[in-house]
């Protein structure tokens, strides 16, 4: 009796998880900052969202990742020592479930901590830190699968900013953007045992996280790397082409590839914004339009900078580098407006934007760098905020300007936000009916 008991337990949890979304990776499921849970609210009651339960952490760029009823997420601590941390919470109370720390000197600029999100995939976990520090966790009770330190191994040219690129499973590899050098730009390993499967590309590393998406009847990586649009066979590491994008001052690209209808686009803060035309039946690529200002203040498309735009039809919104939200052409990159009440004015500020479909096809949500949860609707004839309320609030570690920011992308699963800032990781609930 009491292991039929514990079987309908089980059933379900696994029944509700099975009825809800997850945000088991950067961006959610396939990478495409899409959310299609129902009984989601339409509006906020107040001016700030009650928060279900807070945890203290500490400094991190990485967004939270939810995935089998728990919430993962890195940070940094520097006292008495330096080191990375991952951490797992139960979601339902934050409770901690388990944590693992490891030692971590940065030589990096901007060191409030982690930038990659943690990828759960088949009960695993794996944790990319800033430095190269590469960890395979079981998801469930935090045991060290295997490890390793890819900055000795591959001998990486650290960007400026460090490793940010999230880590993504295709075709029974794990695959990172790391810059080992040489031809070690992208490196695949066995999930499970973490043994080396392929490296490829002779490059420096963007922060970009790689995405995978279906071309001429193939499943294709696409991965921007510090100069090039590399397309690559997950599973052999073979490159189908090379498009060049080179970097006129350093690797700068942040924002996600954005794929749409055999098209693909990719902005940055200083070279603009740049669509490829992906040939319909062969893997290959042609420029479809290519746009930029003469400055970082007079610019033309959008010239983003951690921030990931969204596509919905023939039309490309984003933020442009000094938080201007802008809708282009796709077709041709020509702006059709600009907004300024979305996000503050400021260089390099940022706003993450999430599709809800199940709304409307305009319908985005929007987490801005003050900290601020936006329900709105995204139109060629301009912005519409539904509703607007304080979910977090920021702070200075992250940037210690304009009273510091939220930088980090939030995930929504389980009808609720997941959201942290310097000090910690909060989560609320966005369910039409409470409980």
């Amino acid at each position: 009796m009491k292991q039929f008991t514990c079987l309908l337990i089980v059933l379900f949890v696994v029944a509700g998880f099975a009825g809800a979304d997850e945000w088991s990776q950067w961006r959610g499921e396939n990478r495409e900052g899409v959310w299609k849970e129902t009984g989601i609210i339409e509006a906020f009651e107040s001016s700030e969202i009650p928060i279900r339960w807070r945890v203290p952490i500490g400094s991190g760029y990485s967004g939270p990742t939810v995935a089998d009823g728990r919430v993962y997420v890195m940070d940094r601590v520097t006292k008495p020592k330096q080191v990375e941390r991952v951490h797992c919470f139960d979601w339902e109370t934050g409770e901690s479930i388990w944590s693992y720390t490891y030692d971590s000197i940065y030589k990096i600029d901007y060191g409030a901590g982690p930038r990659a999100t943690v990828t759960v995939e088949d009960g695993l976990a794996y944790a990319l830190g800033a430095m190269g520090h590469l960890h395979c966790f079981d998801a469930t009770t935090g045991e060290v699968a295997w490890k390793k330190d890819l900055n000795t191994e591959y001998n990486i040219e650290m960007p400026i900013w460090g490793i940010a690129s999230a880590p993504i499973v295709e075709a029974g590899n794990l695959i990172v953007q790391i810059g080992g050098q040489p031809n070690a730009c992208i490196v695949a390993f066995d999930p499970k045992t973490g043994a080396e499967k392929w490296k490829a590309v002779d490059d420096t590393a963007s922060y970009s996280a790689p995405i995978v998406i279906t071309h001429a009847g193939q499943r294709v990586l696409i991965c921007w790397t510090g100069n090039n649009i590399a397309a690559l066979d997950p599973e052999t590491g073979a490159v189908h082409w090379l498009y060049p994008f080179p970097s006129t001052r350093w690797e700068i690209g942040i924002a996600t590839p954005i794929f749409y209808e055999q098209e693909l686009f990719f902005t940055n803060f200083y070279e603009g914004s740049l669509l490829l035309k992906l040939a319909p039946e062969r893997l290959d690529v042609e420029l479809g339009w290519h746009r930029t200002g003469k400055d970082e203040r007079n610019t033309e498309a959008i010239q983003t900078t951690m921030s990931t735009p969204i596509r919905v039809g023939d039309y490309i919104y984003g933020v442009d580098s000094y938080g201007e939200l802008r809708c282009i052409d796709a077709r041709n990159g020509d702006r059709i407006w600009e907004d300024l009440s979305a996000v503050p004015t400021a260089r390099w500020s940022t706003i993450h934007m999430v599709k809800y479909p199940v709304s409307s096809e305009n319908r985005i949500w929007m987490f801005n760098e003050r900290g601020e949860l936006l329900i709105t609707d995204l139109t060629p004839e301009g912005l519409n905020i539904i509703s607007r309320a304080k979910l977090i609030e920021p702070t200075r570690d992250q940037l210690n300007r304009r009273g510091g920011v939220t930088w980090a992308h939030p995930a929504f699963a389980y009808k609720h936000v997941f959201a942290r800032n310097d000090e910690e990781l909060v989560c609320a609930d966005l369910a039409k009916t409470k409980k």
